[in-house]
């Protein structure tokens, strides 16, 4: 008897399912895993505590871009909260704000305000801010470079004049084995070499697809020029692929 065609997972929080176990475990390392497939079919595994490290644990270049905010903050892609509690620990106001309602659950439980939503069709009454966030990696939610230009007009809409925009991504580089061949079939489909198409497994779960860009600083410098922001400051991290930038309205 021929077996029935595979089937595709159901689609769900994935995120949002693991970080609530990551959680109710106390973030022991490999209490819940997160996987991340690739379009190409490349799985990747990893542990879901890094969601919930505390600031004396982050690399040196993180923990400075993280010390640059100031005023009213809106953390976008918050995850768990892993930087907005360790704001809110010194007094920051922060909002939250992930397209994971399990994610956005997790921050409240934390203590943090947070809302479900994403870039760039933000969700109304989120009023103003002196600091936007996109720590993590999280220039990764600029997309490609035919979204990232509206993402950064939706942010700049709300702030004002003398705003920072402090943000941390990863140049892709040569790619290496794993990665070069991905890199050509972008360019060879008018795709920005780092983009990636992505989704978020958990079990027999998975996140929508979603595009997420490991963009070199390059890149994005042009693209910062053509909106509301200015360049301010590029700071790499040592001996790898990781940089931060802060933009200044």
């Amino acid at each position: 008897m021929q077996l029935p065609s595979p089937e595709e997972p159901r689609t769900g929080d994935a995120f949002g399912r693991v970080l609530a176990r990551c959680r109710q475990a106390d973030a022991a390392p490999w209490s819940a895993v997160e996987v991340i497939e690739r379009d190409d079919g490349l799985i990747r595994a990893n542990d879901a505590a890094r969601y919930f490290s505390t600031l004396e644990q982050w690399p040196e270049l993180e923990r400075w871009a993280w010390a640059q905010a100031t005023g009213r903050i809106l953390d976008v892609g918050c995850g768990g909260g892993r930087h907005a509690v360790e704001w809110v620990a010194r007094g920051h106001r922060v909002v939250g704000l992930d397209s994971s309602p399990g994610a956005v659950q997790v921050t409240r439980e934390r203590g943090v305000e947070a809302v479900v939503g994403e870039v760039p069709e933000l969700p109304d009454g989120l009023g103003r801010f002196d600091t936007i966030a996109m720590m993590g990696n999280n220039f990764g939610l600029l997309g490609g470079p035919d979204r990232a230009p509206r993402v950064l007009s939706a942010l700049a809409d709300l702030t004002s004049p003398g705003a920072l925009l402090i943000g941390s991504g990863s140049d892709p580089g040569d790619g290496g084995s794993d990665h070069a061949a991905y890199h050509a079939r972008n360019l060879r489909h008018g795709r920005a070499r780092g983009q990636l198409r992505l989704r978020v497994r958990d079990e027999a779960t998975a996140s929508p697809w979603f595009d997420y860009w490991l963009a070199a600083p390059d890149e994005l410098s042009a693209l910062i020029d053509a909106s509301p922001w200015t360049l301010e400051t590029l700071r790499r991290e040592p001996g790898g692929s990781g940089y931060v930038m802060c933009l200044r309205r």
